[in-house]
């Protein structure tokens, strides 16, 4: 049961249903989902929408009517998960937190992904991905050095610490019930997750190391992994941190005199000197140079590029206006591949799966309890 909306929630469900899950989406009458209304539209459609809920079934439910609820602990009886994206406490208020959902189903997974977390201070909050990341102070340390700090392309709290976290949480969850250790209430907090992805950063916090933006081994402070501009105004990054590939990227370029120099203090210096060598071509002729070599160098791709790029065609990660699942299972395992959901196109079918008539989802709509049909 899906009652999320917007985008750490629903990707992580999506994953689910991806991977076979049934997946019940329960959005609101009239509005559902904000995100079926939000960015680019095809028709009546947000590509954001889609992007976000392909697999799964939609069922339109007033959680502010008693009925609504009984309808929603109903269906809640029989299921394996919920996961819910309101802030802490709103789902006990409407009657369908954990601790309801339990008493009906032992066995349930309930899982909350939220910006803080169900305790501490900030639990109340409001929050989006760049207040999470400021707090985490990973956008304290993104950006070039003297430069402010610079907002990622992508949003990196919602997905890698809402989504992913919420989703790994989940299956260890299912799998330690399948050991019979019964249901579990998962609490997702945003802002630890992007907390704990500073294993590297906080090592040298911890060793009274002081990390400067744009200064750090592995974030602007290297030569040897950093990006350069080319002569016709693209990009290319260099990761060749190992010795090896470095003596490979010296022998493309031809600059074995600088060999020996790849871990010299003055590393200001020597990416002044590699962005006088990326400077000399334009970055379709340092792709062929490097397309043979192994030095880590590849092209900075606008995001056309990528859907072109023949890697991400190889691997079918997007089919038509699509993005598929990223993950592929051999020995006969298969992922689902189906559209998003109309809003509430799976609501009769959901309820008479569950013991609903047809008088009583009839009833049910002219009292405002599922809304009409198709909204």
């Amino acid at each position: 049961l899906d009652l999320t909306r917007l985008y750490p929630g629903p990707f992580c469900t999506m994953m689910l249903a991806d991977m076979g899950a049934d997946v019940i989406k329960v959005e609101s009458p009239g509005e559902g989902d904000y995100f079926r209304k939000m960015g680019p539209m095809e028709g009546e459609d947000s590509h954001y929408f889609r992007l976000l809920n392909r697999n799964k079934k939609s069922i339109t439910l007033n959680l502010k009517d008693p009925k609504g609820i009984e309808i929603f602990l109903r269906l809640a009886a029989d299921a394996d998960v919920v996961v819910e994206g309101f802030r802490p406490g709103v789902v006990d208020s409407l009657g369908i937190g954990y601790d309801q959902v339990r008493r009906i189903n032992e066995k349930i997974i309930y899982c909350s992904i939220t910006g803080y977390g169900q305790d501490g201070p900030l639990r109340d909050r409001a929050g989006h991905d760049l207040n999470y990341i400021a707090l985490s102070g990973i956008l304290d340390i993104t950006g070039q050095a003297g430069g402010p700090p610079v907002i990622p392309g992508v949003q990196i709290g919602d997905v890698g610490g809402g989504t992913q976290m919420a989703l790994s949480a989940i299956l260890a969850a299912l799998f330690a019930r399948e050991r019979g250790r019964g249901g579990t209430y998962i609490d997702v907090a945003m802002l630890d997750g992007l907390v704990s992805w500073l294993p590297i950063s906080m090592a040298e916090v911890f060793a009274g190391n002081e990390i400067k933006r744009g200064e750090a081994e592995l974030n602007g402070g290297l030569a040897c992994y950093s990006v350069y501009k080319t002569a016709d105004g693209g990009y290319m990054a260099l990761g060749a941190l190992e010795k090896k590939f470095w003596l490979s990227f010296c022998a493309a370029v031809g600059r074995n005199d600088l060999r020996d120099v790849q871990y010299q203090q003055d590393q200001a210096g020597l990416k002044k000197e590699l962005a006088g060598i990326f400077g000399q071509k334009n970055r379709r002729q340092w792709e062929e140079i490097f397309a043979g070599v192994d030095a880590c160098c590849e092209p900075v791709l606008s995001l056309p590029e990528v859907k072109e790029h023949p890697q991400v065609k190889a691997r079918e990660m997007v089919t038509g206006k699509s993005l598929n699942f990223p993950v592929r299972f051999k020995d006969g395992a298969s992922v689902q591949s189906g559209p998003a959901p109309a809003i509430g196109e799976h609501t009769e079918e959901v309820l008479l799966t569950a013991g609903l008539t047809d008088e009583d989802i009839l009833k049910l709509r002219q009292e405002g309890v599922l809304g009409s049909r198709g909204c």
